[in-house]
């Protein structure tokens, strides 16, 4: 996995506990009674609702990405088995030298 999709993951993860904190923040705070508190909960509220289906949307996106790029790598690997086998072998061959020269 990428450094990028690495970053999505993380944000994805971090953005959903974020939300979960403020929506427990907001459950255990009914106690206020002042209209203009009231206000800003059910703003909080619809944001937080809204944040929810953005993030959903965000991980079907890259859920859908992620199937378009196995796909298309499989074709990829089905049409070139020999240019992949090479590749692969090669890039074995790289990492082999690699460990190889940090043991030495």
């Amino acid at each position: 996995m990428g450094s990028s999709e690495q970053h999505k993951e993380t944000l994805l993860s971090e953005l959903t506990q974020v939300l979960k904190d403020a929506e427990d923040f907001v459950k255990h705070s009914g106690e206020q009674a002042s209209e203009g508190y009231q206000s800003t909960k059910q703003k909080l509220e619809s944001t937080l609702k809204n944040a929810k289906a953005e993030i959903h949307h965000m991980e079907d996106a890259v859920v859908r990405k992620s199937k378009e790029i196995a796909h298309n790598t499989d074709g990829y690997v089905r049409e070139n088995p020999w240019k992949t086998a090479g590749i692969a072998a090669g890039v074995g061959l790289l990492i082999g030298v690699l460990i190889g020269r940090n043991k030495g």
